[in-house]
């Protein structure tokens, strides 16, 4: 019998933080979906609540909490999981490649011994000891070990990074910012995992870097069947990527659907607005655009449209009533509360 449902199914997600200025609603009820195969983007600014989600989803929000609604993974509802379900839920279904390989890459264990951990909390999530690690007999298993390290340097190799066998035993500060985001490709690849979490993984790097990433996640997605579900503030990155997209502004989904239809025809003033700001979308020798205003600071529920300040179609009806949810007519949805502004049927409204 075939499963039917989503791989990654999040629902009404509400992730807060309390902060001596008050609650930061981080994240305000975002749904979304990740199906087998796919790879799906997660835009916005800087501040929009992405990477909140993402660490949500893997249930690794902390000092932020996790206040209502639902992240289930194969059917099985992590929010609620307890510590022995959730190890090995990243051990071996779910895995997280970090913003900032320097502060996440340990500066004083070898590239090839933090891809042995990860080896071993694949294999086996309830038991990690710190001895496992140190080679020293009769503590350690030499035989496995060296199997570990031959997995690792294909790891290495199958990520990208040139010259695995001289380079399995260095440290992360002999490796350049490309190489160290590709070993943490490798660590997240150890776990085999049917869900990878990217956050931000271009960042800092140059062009020709970052598109050798990206080329490398889209080979990997499509020799293994790996979702990924990609988190960037790059829409160039989205279009280069990914197969469905999702716009979210101060924690909440303002537009989701297809890539190809939201970068021909963006509903969402949100959407339109970061669209506009392309470089390649601006004439020769002109400014380039920008969306005039701030994310806000997410203190506070809020009210209304968070997107209002800066929209040029606001009413006051958007600063103080509720977002509808609008169907759109090629399978996308949108959250405006003028459906007149999106084009839409006032018949699709929710």
């Amino acid at each position: 019998m075939t499963d039917d449902r989503p791989l990654l199914e999040v629902t009404d997600l509400q992730t807060h933080f309390e902060t001596d200025e008050g609650t930061v609603h981080a994240v305000k009820g975002a749904s979304f979906t990740v199906e087998q195969g796919e790879i799906v983007g997660i835009v916005g600014e800087s501040g929009s609540g992405k990477s909140v989600t993402a660490l949500s989803c893997i249930r690794l929000e902390e000092p932020g909490e996790i206040v209502s609604g639902s992240i289930r993974f194969r059917g099985t509802d992590v929010t609620t999981a307890d510590e022995r379900r959730l190890r090995r839920m990243r051990g071996q279904g779910m895995a997280m490649v970090f913003q900032d390989p320097t502060t996440t890459l340990n500066p004083v264990f070898r590239v090839s011994e933090q891809i042995a951990e990860a080896l071993k909390v694949h294999e086996d999530p309830d038991s990690q000891r710190l001895l496992d690690y140190l080679h020293v007999p009769p503590f350690s298993d030499r035989s496995d070990w060296a199997d570990k390290r031959r997995r690792a340097v294909d790891l290495m190799h199958e990520v990208g990074i040139p010259n695995p066998d001289e380079r399995v035993d260095a440290y992360p500060h002999e490796f350049s910012g490309g190489m160290r985001q590709r070993a943490m490709l490798a660590i997240a690849l150890a776990r085999e995992p049917d869900l990878l979490i990217a956050d931000e993984p271009t960042t800092a790097l140059d062009v020709t870097i970052q598109a050798q990433l990206l080329e490398r996640i889209r080979n990997l997605n499509q020799d293994l069947g790996m979702a990924v579900l990609l988190i960037t503030h790059d829409l160039g990155v989205i279009a280069e990527l990914c197969d469905r997209v999702i716009v979210l502004y101060d924690g909440e989904v303002m537009e989701r659907g297809s890539v190809d239809r939201m970068l021909i025809d963006p509903r969402h003033p949100y959407t339109r607005g970061l669209l506009e700001c392309l470089p390649q979308t601006t004439p020769r020798q002109s400014r380039l655009s920008s969306i005039d205003g701030e994310v806000p600071d997410q203190i506070g529920p809020g009210s209304g449209c968070p997107f209002a300040p800066r929209c040029e179609y606001a009413v006051e009806e958007c600063r103080t009533g509720e977002m509808p949810r609008v169907r759109l007519e090629d399978g996308r949805d949108a959250k405006c509360c003028r459906p007149e502004v999106l084009d839409a049927d006032p018949a699709e409204v929710e």
